[in-house]
C-alpha cells in the first residue's frame, strides 16, 4: 500500500494531492494516510504537507539504480552480479548465504536499509533507509586464510581513496576498520571468514557509508561520534560512489593477489589517521597506553607503551584516543 501511494505522488510529483482523495482511491482511512506519509519523511522523501491542500511530494531520494551501476563499471570481478533489495536485516548475512550456495567470486549485495546492521564485536550499525550505502562484497581469493585480516585493511586503503576524490579530503583510516573524518566515523568495515585450515572458502567484507545521514537523525550517544557527506557538507550521488568504490576495491584486490600485501601496506600508513597518535589499547586480557608507531607485515598495529613495544591483532583489541 506504501509503494502505492508513494506511485501516486511521484506521479503528481509537484502537484498537492489530498489526503481524501487518496484515501478514497485505495480503500483506507485518512489516519492510514497520514502514516504512510510519516513513513515515507521518515526514509528521506521530502513530502509538504498542509490542511485542506494534501500532500505534494518536493524530493524524492536517490535509490540505488542495480542495472545502471552494472553497466557502468568497468570491473573484471566485483559487481559483475548485483544482489539488491530494499530492506534486509543484514546484507553481510545475506551474502554468506548466498556464498554458501556457491554464489561467484565478486557478487555484490546491497540494500537501501538494513533492520540488524553489525560492526565489530557485535555491535550494531545504523542503517537508515537510502541514509547510506550498506552493501557486502563476496570474495574468494587465493591466498591462505593466516592473511584475511588485511583484506580488512587493504578495503580500508580503497574506500579512503574513494572518498578523499570525492570531497572528503581530511578523511583517514582508524586502526583496524573504521574511516574517519575529522575524528568522527563516516564508514565502518566488517569482514567474516570461512574456510579451512588451508584454504579460504569465501570472505564477505561488509562496508557501511553514511552519506544523507542527518545531525539530527542521530541518536544522542552517536552525534558527537558518527559523521556523514551530508553532515561534512559534501555532496554525493550514492550510484556513483557505489561504482566508484566497486572499481577501487576490484584494483587493489588484485593487487593483493598478484603482488602480496606490501605496497598497500605503506598506502595505509600514509592515509592513516592512528599512527603517530596517542591511544589507550583495550585487549581481552590487559588494557595499556602508548603511541601507534608503525604496522607490522600483517597488519597488526605496533604501539610503543614507552616500555617496549606491543603488538595489537587485528579483532582482539579496541582503540581509542588517549585524552
Amino acid at each position: 500500500m506504501r509503494q502505492d501511494i508513494l506511485d501516486y505522488l511521484t506521479a503528481h510529483q509537484g502537484e498537492f494531492v489530498s489526503g481524501q482523495k487518496i484515501s478514497e482511491l485505495f480503500g483506507i482511512s485518512r489516519t492510514a494516510v497520514w502514516k504512510h506519509i510519516r513513513v515515507l519523511k521518515q526514509r528521506g522523501y521530502s513530502i509538504e504537507s498542509y490542511t485542506k491542500k494534501g500532500y505534494c511530494l518536493k524530493k524524492a531520494p536517490e535509490l540505488i539504480q542495480p542495472e545502471q551501476v552494472s553497466a557502468a563499471l568497468h570491473t573484471q570481478i566485483l559487481g559483475k552480479k548485483i544482489v539488491y533489495d530494499e530492506r534486509v536485516d543484514s546484507t553481510n548475512t545475506v551474502a554468506k548465504k548466498l556464498a554458501d550456495q556457491g554464489a561467484d567470486d565478486g557478487t555484490v549485495v546491497v540494500a537501501e536499509e538494513q533492520t540488524g546492521g553489525r560492526g565489530r564485536l557485535e555491535r550494531s550499525f545504523l542503517s537508515p533507509f537510502a541514509q547510506g550505502l550498506w552493501f557486502s562484497v563476496i570474495i574468494r581469493p587465493n591466498f591462505p586464510p593466516m592473511e584475511v585480516s588485511k583484506m580488512t585493511l587493504v578495503a580500508a586503503v580503497a574506500i579512503t581513496k574513494v572518498l578523499r576524490k570525492l570531497g572528503l579530503i581530511h578523511c583517514g583510516i582508524k586502526w583496524p576498520n573504521d574511516i574517519l573524518v575529522h575524528g568522527k566515523k563516516i564508514v565502518g568495515i566488517l569482514t567474516e571468514l570461512n574456510a579451512s585450515v588451508e584454504k579460504i572458502n569465501y570472505l564477505v567484507m561488509g562496508i557501511g557509508i553514511n552519506t544523507g545521514l542527518s545531525k539530527k537523525a542521530l541518536p544522542k550517544e552517536l552525534k558527537k561520534i558518527v559523521t556523514s557527506f551530508a553532515i561534512e557538507d559534501v555532496p554525493v550521488q550514492r550510484n556513483q560512489l557505489l561504482i566508484e568504490l566497486l572499481q577501487q576495491l576490484e584494483q587493489y584486490y588484485i593487487i593483493a593477489q598478484e603482488e602480496g600485501f606490501a605496497p598497500i601496506l605503506e598506502e595505509w600508513k600514509v592515509l592513516s589517521c592512528t599512527l603517530g597518535q596517542n591511544v589507550n589499547v583495550i585487549a581481552s586480557d590487559k588494557t595499556f597506553s602508548g603511541k601507534a608507531v608503525d604496522l607490522d607485515e600483517n597488519g597488526n598495529l605496533l604501539v610503543d607503551t614507552g616500555n617496549g613495544i606491543e603488538r595489537v591483532l587485528a579483532g582482539d583489541v579496541h582503540i581509542r584516543s588517549a585524552e
